[in-house]
């Protein structure tokens, strides 16, 4: 716990917010002449910054000056979003985008937060600040989605909704009514984003063998014990190896299954246990007597269906066994071991 990781998501989220405004533009007519079309510059600070140096500033002509329109945006809180909690023991295991080997790469299931943004828009004149303000509220109803590719080493992309909370206007004069004049419109923001853990390499390793003691009595006076084994088991074939196919039409009640081959069928016994595939379901095969198996049907939560003449028989074998994929549903193998 608290190793050292920096997956860049605030730095990210705050990015794709300020990209939204980045460019916004307003005309301006100057009578007789035809109308200037004005960019509207955007950048990262606190409202006061930007008004100070508009203070320190008498003439707003000058190419030193900060002039207006202008907008500025900034990142103001963090919260914690309950409504959003997912369940932290899941896992994203992908593919890691940076290699071509395959090598998985794993996180856990984020933490849900919510971002809060102020975006400022200074104007002089009031027809400039009413252009800006309309090529933005149309867009939020009340939110707006931008896709933020939130941690990079998993290439984990989400849509993040920027809500748009409350505006406000201040119309401030400096001095008499021939001075400056300066309209300042605030829109709040909510950015519902997500909090990722490190990401780590993804091990293939899964259990392959589980044993499970029982003890009766106590520790100084044993009755009886027995120790229960299970390992793995594919519950489909992986390999594609078909043994045979069938020779008749079978429905859902058969437990007898003829077989154009039986020859191919592997021996069974005490000790060996044989399972089948015939399409998605999984069969457990019991005796086979020259063509015809006798068999239990939709082993392993699997559901016994109708199968077609020539459908092919798959044998699920150890080989199908190494194969079992994280993910997968598999079944289990059990075998008491000892009683005494």
């Amino acid at each position: 716990m608290f190793e050292y990781f920096y997956n860049e998501i605030l730095r990210r989220t705050i990015i794709g917010f300020g990209t939204l405004f980045n460019s916004i533009s307003i005309k301006q007519s100057g009578g007789s002449t035809d109308a200037s079309v004005i960019r509207v510059p955007l950048a990262y600070g606190p409202t006061q910054k930007f008004l100070a140096r508009l203070t320190q500033s008498p003439d707003l002509n000058k190419a030193t000056s900060l002039s207006l329109p202008r907008m500025s945006f900034e990142f103001t809180g963090l919260t914690y979003d309950p409504s959003r909690k997912v369940t932290t023991t899941q896992r994203i295991v992908i593919q890691n985008p940076d290699s071509d080997t395959p090598d998985e790469k794993k996180s856990y299931m984020p933490v849900p937060y919510n971002m809060q943004f102020e975006l400022a828009i200074m104007c002089k004149l009031n027809d400039d600040a009413l252009q800006i303000t309309e090529q933005i509220l149309p867009y939020f109803q009340p939110a707006y989605n931008v896709s933020v590719n939130l941690v990079g080493a998993i290439n984990e992309k989400r849509d993040i909704p920027i809500v748009l909370e409350n505006i406000t206007m201040q119309d401030d004069y400096e001095g008499d009514f021939t001075s400056r004049r300066v309209l300042l419109y605030t829109l709040r923001f909510t950015a519902k984003t997500y909090m990722f853990g490190p990401v780590t390499s993804a091990t293939k390793d899964i259990i392959k063998k589980v044993k499970t003691t029982y003890i009766s009595g106590d520790s100084k006076s044993t009755m009886r014990d027995i120790s229960y084994t299970v390992t793995p088991r594919a519950t489909k074939n992986y390999t594609g190896a078909v043994l045979t196919n069938l020779d008749e039409n079978i429905g859902l009640g058969d437990v007898v299954i003829p077989v154009v081959d039986g020859s191919k069928i592997p021996a069974i016994s005490a000790s060996t246990k044989l399972y089948i595939n015939i399409g998605d379901e999984e069969l457990f095969v019991k005796k086979v007597e020259g063509n015809n198996l006798t068999v239990e049907r939709g082993q392993d939560q699997t559901v016994a269906a109708s199968h077609l003449k020539g459908a092919e028989v798959k044998s699920i074998t150890a080989a199908d066994n190494v194969l079992i994929e994280e993910g997968d549903d598999f079944g289990f193998d059990g075998s008491t071991e000892s009683w005494l």
